[in-house]
């Protein structure tokens, strides 16, 4: 028998880093590790002033990146001893974004520089910093006339949360900032920096996934021209020139080596391949096995919907709203599609602390108390737009809703309609998806909150009236990366044969039930209505109706 040989998936969330162990034969994860990232509140520096604001410090990657892979190595193997960091023949990195920072000639954090150490925007741009709303506006009006091919590619819109709405904005609040820097680089581009010993940014390897998600990288055309970006501010295309990356390399090819210094911190081998970095909830798709007519749904403080869709199948036309439509940044040879809301998780967590701890009451015991309602029974019906909408809206601004409450109305009922309201906003993408001509024969999820929750399981198998399964995998976005690094040292040939080795599902499924279903398709019609109202999408969208129908599906709930 072989001896074992280990793949080091190492991921980047939005306030820790995991690092996971997995046998790249087997798929057996033998060792785990988190570290939260220390500064600010949860790892996000955030400004009273300025909601939008949410930034990171770089050197909180850095030593997350030893604490918790420290922590997987003190696994043991079958015979009982420490897991040998020599016997990791590969590394994958996923990493949330766009979530940008500058750097210097020798790609160093400019955070890192004691002249910009406590200047905000010299830190890491975190994916829900939304201060840039006003650029992203600029940018999706001047390519609707410039680069239409560009904008078709990230669903008709460009977000505050991506590449170069982030670096016009620095540009314009804080110019000495990107004059002292070098370049503009991802967070998981830069970790690959680190590991690899890489000191040049041109140099640098960029995943395609990040670029053609957020950073407005065009399979065929490459990033926007100069001239587009000196329509948008002068300064903004003369800065980018001999700055920025050209080509974009998808995850799975080699960025590089362990260099000496980060073998030695981690107890690693110097040499050791690591993979180019794609994004967390891309590569969590491809730790829960996604092909084409799987769904994966990452279901954390925020949510992301991937699936795939074949090159040389039926081609594929604009799907508006949707967060990017990119080759080869999910699977080889297949388009990856992502849709998402930029809040789940942290609309549970927002209630609960300002609302229901003060109450005496937290997630599990409100959990326990919905689960004794009805679909309907409340009367009431929200908005899951307290973080803005990521899709199919794409407007950052949007804000959360409730409508039904009374002087009767209890927590559990409210926490209870913010679950669905995540349910029915998921389904508004699910049904974008589906028209645009991508099946969707299944759905798997994955994430923590998925797992923790079987009633939000519940939930969403009966507002989407299919089955529901569970990736294995509790760390899925880690063991996709351990995948994409299982491929990049040659363990594997194809992502395809790592997913099959390494991957896999749940034996059971959440299954919708029919009368719940039926109740939820009428909120859902409501909820429709709401959506189109406020969010703009028809002016003549009539909500008069609303509070009285629900008023009839809680009747019929409660007698």
């Amino acid at each position: 028998m072989s001896a074992p040989r280990y793949s080091l998936g190492l991921d980047f969330g939005t306030t820790s880093a995991r690092a996971l162990l997995v046998d790249v034969d087997t798929g057996l994860e033998v060792g785990a590790g988190v570290a939260p990232f220390a500064h600010g509140e949860a790892g996000i520096i955030a400004d009273d002033r300025n909601p939008h604001l949410a930034r990171q410090l770089p050197v909180d990657w850095q030593s997350a990146t030893e604490t918790a892979v420290a922590a997987a190595l003190e696994a043991t193997d079958e015979s009982g001893a420490r897991v040998d960091g020599r016997k990791v023949v590969g590394i994958g990195i996923d990493a949330t974004a766009s979530t940008p920072l500058p750097v210097d000639t020798r790609c160093r954090a400019l955070a890192d520089n004691p002249a910009f150490r406590e200047r905000p925007d010299a830190m890491a741009w975190l994916w829900k910093d939304h201060t840039a709303h006003a650029e992203a506006e600029e940018i999706t009006e001047l390519a609707s006339r410039e680069l239409p091919e560009h904008l078709a590619r990230c669903g008709g819109s460009y977000s505050s949360e991506w590449f170069f709405a982030k670096l016009l904005r620095c540009l314009r609040v804080a110019p000495d900032v990107l004059d002292a820097a070098a370049d503009w680089v991802e967070c998981g581009d830069w970790i690959t920096a680190f590991l690899t010993g890489n000191e040049d940014p041109r140099s640098l390897p960029r995943g395609v996934c990040a670029a053609g998600h957020k950073g407005f990288y065009h399979d065929r055309h490459g990033l926007p021209p100069r001239s587009f970006l000196e329509q948008l501010d002068p300064r903004l295309g003369a800065w980018c020139e001999g700055r920025l990356f050209e080509r974009a390399v998808p995850a799975g090819h080699a960025a590089g080596v362990l260099c000496e210094e980060w073998a030695r911190r981690l107890g690693l081998r110097v040499g050791t391949p690591v993979s180019v970095a794609a994004i967390d909830a891309h590569v969590g798709a491809v730790g829960a096995g996604v092909r084409p007519g799987r769904l994966v749904k990452i279901v954390g403080t925020s949510a992301c919907d991937m699936t795939v869709h074949p090159l040389d199948a039926t081609p594929l036309g604009e799907i508006d709203g949707l967060s990017g439509v990119v080759q080869g940044s999910i699977l080889p040879g297949h388009w990856g599609i992502e849709a998402g809301q930029s809040a789940v998780g942290d609309i549970f967590g927002w209630f609960v602390r300002q609302f229901a701890k003060p109450a005496g009451l937290d997630h599990d015991e409100l959990t326990r108390r919905c689960a004794a309602r009805r679909p309907g029974e409340s009367g009431l019906l929200a908005l899951d737009w307290n973080n803005g909408n990521r899709s199919i809206l794409q407007d950052p601004l949007l804000t959360g809703c409730l409508v039904g409450q009374t002087l009767r109305t209890t927590p559990d009922e409210v926490y209870r309609a913010l679950l669905e309201s995540t349910a029915f906003g998921a389904r508004i993408i699910l049904e974008r998806i589906e028209a645009s001509g991508v099946a969707v024969d299944e759905v798997v999820l994955c994430g923590g909150i998925a797992r923790k929750n079987p009633l939000l399981l519940d939930i969403y198998a009966d507002v989407w009236k299919r089955p529901l399964k569970l990736s294995r995998s509790p760390q899925t976005c880690a063991l996709g990366a351990a995948v994409f690094g299982a491929v990049a040292c040659g363990a594997h040939d194809s992502v395809r044969a790592a997913q099959d080795a390494m991957s896999g599902m749940e034996e059971t499924e959440c299954r919708p039930d029919a009368h719940r279903a039926r109740v939820y398709d009428e909120l859902f019609g409501l909820y429709r209505k709401l959506h189109d109202a406020f969010g703009g999408v028809r002016q003549e969208a009539d909500v008069s109706g609303v509070m009285k129908a629900l008023l009839e599906v809680q009747g019929r709930a409660r007698g």
